[in-house]
C-alpha cells in the first residue's frame, strides 16, 4: 500500500539565544518526525535499521541519528509518520527478524518549544482529531526536562472536551517531551509500534 507524504509541522521559535543554547537532540527534533527507542549502547545499530526499513517502505532519503537521551534515537521519513508505523507493525509479523534492535516506533505529528504554553496550544489546534463520541486519554513521556507529567496531562486534558478513558481509549494524546522541544500526536493507541511485546506473542 502507498503511504501518503502528507504531513505537517509546526516549527519551535527561532532566536539567536534559544538555538545558541539548543542542545544536539533539540536540533535533531525539529526536522525528525519519528522517535525511536532502543537499548542501552545499540543507539548506532538502531539508526541504520530504521534507516533500511524506511528504505523499504519506499522513502528515498530518510535520516536518522543518536540524541542526547540514552537508548533514543529520531528519524525523519518524507512518508506520512502515522502510517509508517502501521506498516513497520505489519513488516514486523511478517519479518520479526529485521527488528533486532528497534524497541519501539513513536509518530510525530508536530514539533513544539517544550514549553506548557506551546504543548497546550499546539493540542488545543489537534482537538478535532478526536471524534466527538471518542474517548482519549494522555500519554507523556519525557526527558531531559523540568516539566511536571501532572502538570502536561491535566493542561491538555481541559483543552479536549471528550471523555477520558485511560484503559481503552479510541485515540491517544501522545505528548514526547525531550529536552527542550516537543512531538505531539493524536493517533489511535496501535499507532505506536511496541516490537517487544509484539515479538512476545508471534
Amino acid at each position: 500500500m502507498p503511504i501518503d507524504r502528507g504531513f505537517s509541522f509546526q516549527a519551535p521559535l527561532k532566536s539567536p539565544s534559544s538555538l545558541y543554547v539548543a542542545s544536539k537532540v533539540n536540533a535533531l527534533l525539529k526536522e525528525f518526525n519519528l522517535l525511536v527507542a532502543t537499548s542501552r549502547g545499540n543507539e548506532r545499530n538502531a539508526c541504520s535499521e530504521i534507516w533500511y526499513l524506511l528504505r523499504e517502505l519506499g522513502d528515498d532519503d530518510p535520516k536518522t541519528d543518536r540524541t542526547d537521551a540514552i537508548g533514543l534515537i529520531v528519524a525523519r521519513t518524507g512518508l506520512n509518520p502515522i502510517q509508517v508505523v502501521q506498516e513497520l507493525s505489519k513488516r514486523l509479523l511478517e519479518s520479526p527478524w529485521k527488528f533486532r534492535y528497534i524497541q519501539k516506533v513513536s509518530p510525530l505529528e508536530r514539533i513544539v518549544p517544550s514549553s506548557l504554553t506551546e504543548i497546550e496550544k499546539c493540542v488545543s489546534s489537534m482537538v478535532e482529531g478526536i471524534e466527538r463520541e471518542e474517548r482519549f486519554r494522555v500519554t507523556v513521556q519525557k526527558r531531559h526536562t523540568a516539566l511536571s507529567s501532572k502538570e502536561i496531562v491535566e493542561l491538555v486534558a481541559r483543552k479536549i472536551d471528550r471523555k477520558v478513558d485511560l484503559e481503552n481509549p479510541a485515540k491517544v494524546v501522545l505528548i514526547e517531551v525531550v529536552g527542550e522541544l516537543t512531538g505531539i500526536s493524536v493517533i489511535k493507541p496501535t499507532d505506536v509500534l511496541s516490537v517487544t511485546k509484539v515479538k512476545r506473542v508471534v
